[in-house]
């Protein structure tokens, strides 16, 4: 998941979140389409164009699409570094909860301490080198 959300602007927000599975050479199932835009909270905004949606939406969408195949590896920066906290608290829920059922590894780069508290190990980088949270 990247800062600068890197939706196309010519495909509508299901056809941005079932891209990757396009790219698999999957067929993408609306149904699981609709399920993880309900899941990052755009549920019915499928049909919706890229530029009528505000930075949260599109940082929801960024997300979605890369949850929506499954990967085993995650790497996030600054996933929830758009959304309100409420918002921004269930997102963290959604990758923890989806990497536990999947085995994935979720790398989350933050400065957020709220997203860090949810993680199950945390490492700071500081000029001198890494150091692990107690």
């Amino acid at each position: 998941m990247f800062r600068a959300f890197h939706v196309l602007p010519h495909l509508d927000v299901a056809q941005n979140v079932g891209l990757p599975l396009l790219l698999l050479l999957q067929r993408p199932d609306p149904a699981r389409v609709a399920a993880m835009l309900d899941a990052v909270g755009l549920a019915g905004l499928g049909a919706r164009l890229p530029q009528s949606l505000s930075g949260g939406q599109l940082q929801r969408v960024a997300i979605a699409r890369a949850l929506v195949h499954r990967p085993s590896l995650l790497l996030a920066d600054e996933p929830t570094g758009n959304l309100d906290p409420a918002t921004a608290g269930r997102i963290m829920e959604l990758l923890r909860d989806q990497a536990r059922e999947t085995g994935a590894a979720l790398v989350l780069v933050t400065h957020s301490a709220a997203a860090a508290g949810r993680a199950d190990r945390v490492l700071h980088l500081r000029s001198d080198g890494m150091a692990e949270s107690a």
